[in-house]
């Protein structure tokens, strides 16, 4: 069962570009409100000495009067001879007034000045200038900040009590959990692990398959040790600008420094570590280069006592930069496989908590079914039964439930829609029937679970499903062999029945040509080519380039045309037996093929009644395989 932690505050908050956007702009604006009084006021124009607002108010030219404590505002009847409409004198006081016009001379009033209000006239000026010229600066400043926070590290940080995923929690990899059980004990007792003398290793290499559980395994190491865990991915540190990911990874070591014991965990550091030089018209200054650097000289530089440890993940370990894989830096290196039937059962028990399961259900039954499945598909496969169920409004989940699952994942959605046309449905009827018989016919081959004419997916028109009776780590050649003309056993039926062919064989074509030239330039397993390999399957212990060194590319000519000869003549035996087989056992085929149009789909318990099929001379047996037709 997957839990995720709870984030944890960044500790480098610092405010939005949006605050401090708005802690620049109200003081401008509260200055300039503030000013407005004083050079947005009423014009010096219109200024006037009392004694004349006297004279026009004798006059009867004033239409109306505004009057303050001090001023006073006059609109006039008729613009004067300066053509003013309005204007404003200060008062002066009433018995001043009467004995200033009784002698006939010419009185103004003054406002009261003081230093405070010159002073704060001539500061204000300055103050908006530099307000907005503060304004402007912290905007450059914020934009400065902005490109410097690119090399902070975007490592998600998880506490202690966030990671409450556990090694219980994580099945079907026991062989990888006690691998890393020593980490969690350095990480729980530093001093008391290394108290011989001996070191923890500086990185631990997660390598697998998709959907195998490196990540989970990673947070299972932290959630047991109870340690922090930061969590990051190979493709953040890579961005546009030279040098962001190079202080990415500084920043990420450092904070780890300070938080440690903690567990720095890099998912997909292929996209950081991939071997430099490998194509030649990328520059040695490359930002990737950089950023791989910088990550080589913080391993060489890390202190296992700070209680620190770096996991990674990958599933492409053979392209990782061979300086990244010595000694000293990732020292070990954990195989994260596919399950075995064994595993399967126990990873569906875990994701079998979450739903309701019907009495007496066998998981163990359901994980034979999963050949080749990882945990990550074994969850899906846990959801798409509990969804069938639900679809039928079923009180719990059944194996019914499970092998519908099983044919959704692997053959697509059924497409009852699609009407196919009565030829059609006879040649699909007829092909599907031809793989069967041929798999029931070869002693030792997987057993068919089951045979469709119903079209599935994009394009299959119908599937014949095996299900393998052991797991099987190695194949010889005649078993190998074997599953060639199983692959080929639609393509013989149509022409046993038909004497042509249809396109309705292509994808058992393009599985079976792929097969042939593994047996030929993969595994040796053709008396002209030779014991010699043409096409190396990449591993972690050969060179980055051991797949370009070994395309048939670099071949002779003659030897291209010998090995597509070899594979030519593996396909024409396989389908000569094919035809074989179905030419001893026409009737049961003609028989079959027309159950299969009256059914369309026919399981395990009713193959045998239907057709009883003459078995093979050869002993032979097959892998599991599941045949489409298009």
């Amino acid at each position: 069962m997957i839990r995720h932690g709870s984030e944890s505050k960044n500790t480098h908050s610092r405010p939005s570009p949006k605050r401090r956007w708005l802690g620049g702009l109200i003081p401008l604006v509260a200055t300039i409100i503030l000013l407005l009084p004083f050079y947005f006021g009423r014009p010096d124009g219109s200024r006037v000495p009392y004694s004349t607002f006297v004279h026009l108010l004798d006059s009867n030219r004033i239409s109306s009067v505004e009057a303050g404590s001090t001023s006073i505002v006059a609109k006039l009847r008729v613009p004067d001879s300066l053509g003013r409409r309005e204007v404003n004198t200060v008062r002066v006081d009433q018995a001043l007034a009467d004995e200033f016009r009784a002698r006939g001379i010419e009185f103004s009033g003054t406002t009261t000045s003081s230093l405070f209000l010159s002073f704060i006239g001539w500061l204000l000026p300055l103050v908006v200038f530099f307000l907005a010229w503060m304004f402007l600066v912290r905007r450059g400043a914020g934009a400065a900040s902005t490109a410097l926070g690119m090399g902070r590290s975007r490592a998600r940080v998880y506490a202690e009590a966030d990671v409450k995923v556990t090694f219980a929690d994580v099945a079907g990899i026991d062989e990888a959990k006690a691998e890393l059980q020593e980490v969690v004990a350095f990480l729980r007792d530093p001093k008391g692990f290394a108290r011989l003398g001996a070191r923890m290793p500086k990185g631990v290499l997660l390598v697998g398959p998709p959907g195998t559980g490196k990540t989970l395994l990673a947070r299972a190491v932290a959630g047991e040790a109870g340690v922090r865990f930061l969590s990051i991915n190979g493709s953040e540190f890579v961005e546009l600008f030279v040098g962001v990911g190079a202080a990415r990874v500084r920043d990420l070591f450092g904070q780890a420094r300070k938080d440690g014991p903690c567990i720095i965990f890099i998912d997909e550091i292929d996209a950081l570590g991939r071997a430099r030089g490998a194509n030649s018209v990328v520059s040695s200054n490359d930002e990737k280069e950089q950023t791989l650097n910088q990550l080589l000289a913080e391993l060489d530089g890390f202190n296992p006592e700070t209680g620190v440890v770096l996991l990674a993940a990958t599933n492409r370990p053979e392209i990782l930069d061979p300086a990244l894989l010595r000694a000293g830096r990732f020292d070990r290196q954990v195989l994260i496989d596919r399950p075995d039937r064994v595993g399967r059962a126990q990873i569906l028990r875990v994701h079998a908590r979450k739903i309701i399961l019907a009495p007496g259900l066998d998981l163990d039954e359901v994980a034979s079914l999963t050949p080749g499945f990882t945990g990550a598909d074994l969850a899906n496969l846990v959801n798409e039964a509990a969804l069938c169920a639900t679809r039928r409004e079923a009180e719990a989940v059944t194996v019914a439930d499970f092998t519908a699952a099983v044919e959704r994942i692997i053959a697509g959605l059924a497409k009852r829609s699609r009407v196919l046309s009565p030829r059609e449905r006879t040649i699909t009827a007829h092909h599907e029937m031809g793989h069967a018989i041929v798999a029931l016919a070869i002693p030792g081959a997987d057993a068919v679970q089951k045979v469709s004419i119903i079209p599935h997916g994009m394009s299959a028109l119908g599937y014949t499903l095996q299900r393998p009776a052991e797991e099987r780590y190695i194949m010889t050649q005649h078993e190998l062999e074997a599953k060639l003309t199983v692959l080929l056993g639609g393509r013989a039926a149509e022409l046993v029945m038909f004497n042509e062919l249809s396109t309705g064989a292509a994808d058992d074509l393009a599985n079976a040509t792929a097969l042939a030239r593994e047996m030929v330039e993969r595994f040796g397993m053709d008396d002209r080519i030779g014991n010699v390999v043409f096409r190396a399957f990449p591993t972690v212990a050969h060179d980055v380039f051991a797949e370009q060194i070994s395309d048939t590319r670099h071949s002779s000519e003659q030897t291209l045309r010998e090995m597509e000869l070899a594979v030519r003549g593996l396909t024409r035996i396989a389908l000569d037996h094919a035809v074989e087989i179905l030419t001893r056992n026409h009737s049961a085929l003609v028989s079959g093929a027309a159950r299969l149009i009256e059914r369309e789909t026919l399981a395990r318990d009713e193959l045998p009644s239907v057709i009883p099929v003459e078995a093979d001379r050869k002993p032979s047996a097959t892998g599991p395989a599941v045949q489409l037709a298009s």
